[in-house]
Order: C-alpha cells, then structure tokens, then sequence
C-alpha cells in the first residue's frame, strides 16, 4: 500500500478511480488529499485538511471493497502522515457502524460534539479524536 499526493497521481489511473467512485469529490482531493494504491491501482483516497496549525481533519476516507480488508493499515498510515505533518489532534466523523469499532480498536476517543470544524458533514454520525503521540 502506497500513499500519494493526489495531485501526483497518475492522471490516467486517478481519472479511473474517481469515475467508479462518484461520491468523491475530485477537487477537494486534488488541493488537500491523498489516493491509496494497491498493487498498481487506486484502491482508496482521504483528504486530511489543517484546520489549525497542529489539528487535522481526516475527511473523504473512501476505500473500495477489494481493498476493504485494508482499513486497519490504511489508518495507521494516515495516523503516520499526521504525525510527519506535526498534528496533535485528528478529527474524524464517521457515519459508518464498522468504522466506528475500527476507530475505537484504535484509540479514537469518541466526542460528544463537534468541537473545531467550522462546516460538519451533513450525514448523521459520531466524531472522534485521536491524539497523536
């Protein structure tokens, strides 16, 4: 599994992605995101957005089912690239039941509101936090 910058992207392969994957807002990705590619082929993409100097949002996590059993990796990765970034904190909304047993087996502490992000998602769902060590 490989991280890069989505503006890096092979054009070709970031253009096949995003066309099986709708809900993934392109030009979001391309200024703050990153894609995941596994085994030659983008796989999976998230957008982590400063939303202070040390506190990030990890926003768009979007990976495809082939790949699904990676999650685990994927956000220990993400956690890796927040801490090369200098974050303190990441924040991240999850709408998803399954991501939310991930996020706690991985020390996101749960939040009772919505703390920092000037524009939450409109989905319903839960915050977390996790602090980077």
């Amino acid at each position: 599994m490989e991280l890069i910058a989505a503006n890096y992207a092979p054009q070709e392969k970031l253009n096949i992605f995003l066309e099986h994957n709708k809900d993934v807002e392109r030009e979001q990705l391309l200024e703050k995101g990153y894609v995941v590619e596994v085994k030659e082929t983008i796989e999976g993409c998230f957008v982590l957005d400063a939303v202070e100097a040390d506190v990030y949002w990890l926003k768009q996590l979007f990976i495809t089912k082939n790949a699904a059993a990676s999650l685990p990796v994927l956000l220990e990765s993400i956690l890796a690239l927040a801490k090369e970034k200098h974050a303190k904190i990441v924040f991240v909304h999850s709408h998803q039941p399954m991501v939310d047993i991930l996020l706690e087996a991985l020390q996101f502490q749960p939040q009772k509101e919505n703390a920092l992000v000037q524009a939450p998602p409109e989905k319903e769902g839960y915050w977390w936090t996790y602090n980077v060590s």
